[in-house]
C-alpha cells in the first residue's frame, strides 16, 4: 500500500486556512484588504461575540459579476496577477487567491455582490468549503461577506480562541490600523450592536490619527525623501512622559507590515539620543518603487523583504533621528488661584541675579533711557567662563585609529542644532537645582544636572567616534573593592573602559586597581562611577555589541560628571549651560530618558490671565 496519498480537497483547504485564518481578526483583515483593492470609499465591519458568531464586512466597491463571484471562492483564483513577472511589482493588498476559500472552509460564509451597472446581484452560500447555493439577489453595488460560526468544523482550533472581549479587542485594533493606512476611505466598526467608532473619509493621515486616537498634538511630524524612498509619519517626542509603550504602525506602499528592519531602525534612532528602553508611539508611511520590496514572503502578507535592506534601514533611522532632534519640550499647564489668602507684597529681585540692571525688551525693541536716548544692552564683562564640568573635552595626542566594530555614530544629526534653547534668558535658580529662564514663547524650567548630563553625553559620543576620552593618570593608584560579578563585568569590557579614560586591572582579592580616570570626572566621583558602570554592564546581555555598551558607559560617566542638584550657579554659568545645550542634537532628554526642561507656554500664561 502506498504511503503517500493526495489529501482530500476539504482537508487541504482546512490546512491552508490554518496559515491565513488565525482568529476572527484575521478574517477582518483579509476581507478589508479585498474591499480596499475593490476601490471602496466606505467600509463597515460588524461583529458579534468577538467575531466568533459573526464577522460581516460590507463595502461600496466595484463588486463582481456572477461568474467572478463563483471563481473568487476557488483556491488560487485572483484578478490581481496574471503571469509570474507580476509578482515582482505587486500594487494590490491581496493577490494570492487564498483568503476567501480558506475562510469559507472553516465557517458558514455568505457572499452578496453586485457589479456597478447590473440590474441584479449574486448570492453564494458556502458551508465548510462546500458551495450550498448560488442565486440572484437584490443588493446594492459593492460586496458584503458574512462569516458565521468560525471554526465550527474545527473544534480543536475554536477552543484556542480567547474570550469574546479579547477577540473583539483584536478586531478593533486591526480595523484601526487598516483605517489609518487608508485614511481617504470611511470606516465604521459595530460590535455587539454598539458602534465602536465611525471615521468618515479623512483629508490627511493626521486627521485620521485624530479620529482614531484623539488628541495627537504632542506627536512630531516626520518627512524625508532619499533614493526613491519617501518616509512620512508621526512619532512620540523623546521627552514623552506617557507610557513606555505605544502603538507602532508601519505601512509600506499602503500595506500594514511587521518588519524587523524598520523596527530596528526606529529603536536605533531613539537609542542614539537615550539609552532608556521604550517602545514609543510611531506611525510611519513609507513609499518605494514596487520592485524594491517583495511582499510575497508570508501567507498573511504581513512581512516583507527589501531589495536594499541596509539602505531602507539607514533612511528610516535618519528620518526618525532628524525628527526627534527637532522635537518639543513637555508643556506645563497652569491652575489659576483667584485668592492668594493675603496681601501681595512688592516684587523683589532674585538675589544676585539681574539686580539693579537695566535691560531692553527682546520682543519690543530697545527701551529709552531717562534722557530719551536708547539704553545700551546689558554687558556681561568678559567671555562666558568655562568651569570644569562644562569645559570641552581636549584632544588626546595618543589617540589611535578606532576599529570599525568599536565605532560609534555621533549623536548629532545632519540638520542644524535645535533652537529650543537658543533664545533662553536665565533669570535665576530654584533651590539651587533648576534654572528658571524665559524666551519669546514662555517660561522654561531646566534641570541643571540633566541638562549638563545631556551635553557631556553627546560630547563623549562625538569624541569616541574619532578616538578616546582624555585621561588623567593618578600619582597613587586607587583600589576599589566590589563583588566578583561586578569585577568580571568591568574586566570583560576593559578595552571599552580604556577608551573612556579608565585604566583598570585586577589587584587580587575583592579589589581592582585604578591607574587613570577620565578627565571629566573628579577624583571623588571615580570609585562611585566604576561601581555604577559595573551595574550597567551586568544588566546588559553578554552578547551586546560594543556600541551598546559604550553608550551605557558614556551615559553613566556623563551622569556622574555633570553638575549636581543643590549646586549654586552664577548667572554666567547658567548662560553657558543653556548655550552649550542649544548646540546639542537632542536637547529635550538626558541619555537616561529624563526630561531636560518643562515649558510654560506663552499661550498658557495668557489664557490663565484671561488675555485671550
Amino acid at each position: 500500500m502506498a504511503k503517500i496519498q493526495r489529501l482530500p480537497v476539504d482537508l487541504a483547504n482546512q490546512i491552508a486556512a490554518g496559515e491565513v485564518v488565525e482568529r476572527p481578526a484575521s478574517v477582518v483583515k483579509e476581507l478589508i484588504e479585498n474591499s480596499l483593492d475593490a476601490g471602496a470609499h466606505r467600509i463597515v465591519v460588524t461583529t458579534e461575540f468577538g467575531g466568533k458568531r459573526l464577522v460581516r464586512v460590507e463595502d461600496d466597491g466595484e463588486g463582481m459579476e456572477a461568474g467572478d463571484a463563483r471563481l473568487a471562492l476557488e483556491r488560487h483564483a485572483t484578478s490581481k496577477i496574471r503571469v509570474s513577472s507580476d509578482l515582482a511589482a505587486i500594487a494590490t493588498l491581496g493577490f494570492r487567491g487564498e483568503a476567501l476559500p480558506s475562510i469559507a472552509s472553516v465557517s458558514h460564509l455568505t457572499l452578496r455582490t453586485r457589479a456597478r451597472g447590473l440590474a441584479a446581484g449574486t448570492e453564494i452560500r458556502v458551508h465548510g468549503g462546500t458551495v450550498a447555493s448560488v442565486t440572484d439577489a437584490g443588493c446594492p453595488d459593492g460586496t458584503r461577506i458574512d462569516v458565521e460560526d468560525i471554526f465550527y468544523n474545527l473544534p480543536a482550533r475554536r477552543k484556542f480562541l480567547k474570550s469574546d472581549a479579547a477577540e473583539a479587542g483584536q478586531i478593533s485594533r486591526i480595523v484601526s490600523q487598516l483605517a489609518l493606512g487608508a485614511w481617504p476611505v470611511g470606516f465604521s466598526l459595530v460590535a455587539a450592536g454598539r458602534r465602536v467608532f465611525d471615521c468618515p473619509p479623512a483629508a490627511s493621515a493626521l486627521e485620521r490619527l485624530f479620529q482614531i486616537y484623539g488628541d495627537v498634538s504632542d506627536l512630531i511630524e516626520l518627512q524625508k525623501e532619499a533614493g526613491g524612498l519617501v518616509v512620512t509619519g508621526y512619532l512620540a517626542p523623546l521627552a514623552e512622559t506617557g507610557p513606555k509603550r505605544g502603538p507602532q504602525n508601519v505601512f509600506i506602499n499602503g500595506r500594514l507590515v511587521r518588519d524587523r528592519t524598520i523596527a530596528h531602525a526606529i529603536a536605533d534612532a531613539y537609542s542614539i539620543a537615550s539609552i532608556k528602553e521604550r517602545s514609543p508611539e510611531v506611525h510611519l508611511f513609507i513609499a518605494m518603487p514596487l520592485d524594491a520590496v517583495d511582499v510575497n514572503v508570508h501567507p498573511t502578507k504581513a512581512e516583507v523583504r527589501f531589495r536594499e535592506q541596509s539602505f531602507v534601514h539607514e533612511v528610516v533611522r535618519r528620518a526618525v533621528a532628524d525628527a526627534l532632534g527637532q522635537g518639543p519640550a513637555p508643556a506645563l499647564t497652569l491652575t489659576s488661584t483667584p485668592n492668594f489668602g493675603g496681601p501681595v507684597g512688592d516684587t523683589l529681585p532674585i538675589p544676585g541675579v539681574l539686580a539693579g540692571g537695566f535691560y531692553p525688551s527682546r520682543w519690543r525693541g530697545p527701551v529709552p533711557s531717562h534722557g530719551g536716548a536708547e539704553a545700551p544692552p546689558p554687558q556681561l564683562h568678559g567671555a562666558f567662563p568655562t568651569f570644569a564640568p562644562i569645559a570641552p573635552i581636549a584632544p588626546d595626542a595618543t589617540d589611535a585609529p578606532v576599529a570599525p566594530d568599536g565605532s560609534l555614530r555621533t549623536a548629532s544629526h545632519p540638520s542644524a542644532p535645535t533652537e529650543i534653547f537658543a533664545p533662553l534668558i536665565p533669570l535665576g535658580q530654584f533651590r539651587d537645582t533648576f534654572i528658571i529662564a524665559v524666551d519669546a514663547e514662555g517660561v522654561a524650567i531646566i534641570d541643571q544636572h540633566v541638562a549638563h548630563e545631556r551635553v557631556l553625553y553627546e560630547r563623549t559620543l562625538e569624541r569616541l567616534t574619532s578616538g578616546r576620552l582624555e585621561s588623567q593618570r593618578l600619582l597613587v593608584p586607587m583600589l576599589v573593592e566590589m563583588s566578583a560579578a561586578a569585577r568580571e563585568a568591568l574586566m570583560t569590557r576593559a578595552g571599552d573602559l580604556e577608551r573612556l579614560g579608565f585604566e583598570v586591572e585586577e589587584f587580587g582579592g575583592d579589589a581592582l586597581r585604578v591607574s587613570a580616570v577620565p578627565g571629566l570626572l573628579g577624583m571623588s566621583d571615580a570609585a562611585e562611577t566604576l561601581r555604577a558602570l559595573a551595574d550597567d554592564l551586568e544588566g546588559l546581555d553578554r552578547g551586546s555589541p560594543a556600541e551598546a555598551a559604550l553608550k551605557h558607559m558614556s551615559a553613566t560617566i556623563a551622569c556622574h560628571a555633570a553638575v549636581k542638584a543643590n549646586y549654586p550657579l552664577t548667572y554666567e554659568k547658567m548662560v553657558h549651560i543653556l548655550s552649550e545645550l542649544a548646540e546639542t542634537a537632542y536637547s529635550t532628554v538626558c541619555p537616561h530618558g529624563r526630561p531636560v526642561l518643562l515649558r510654560l507656554t506663552r499661550r498658557e500664561i495668557e489664557k490663565n490671565f484671561q488675555r485671550i
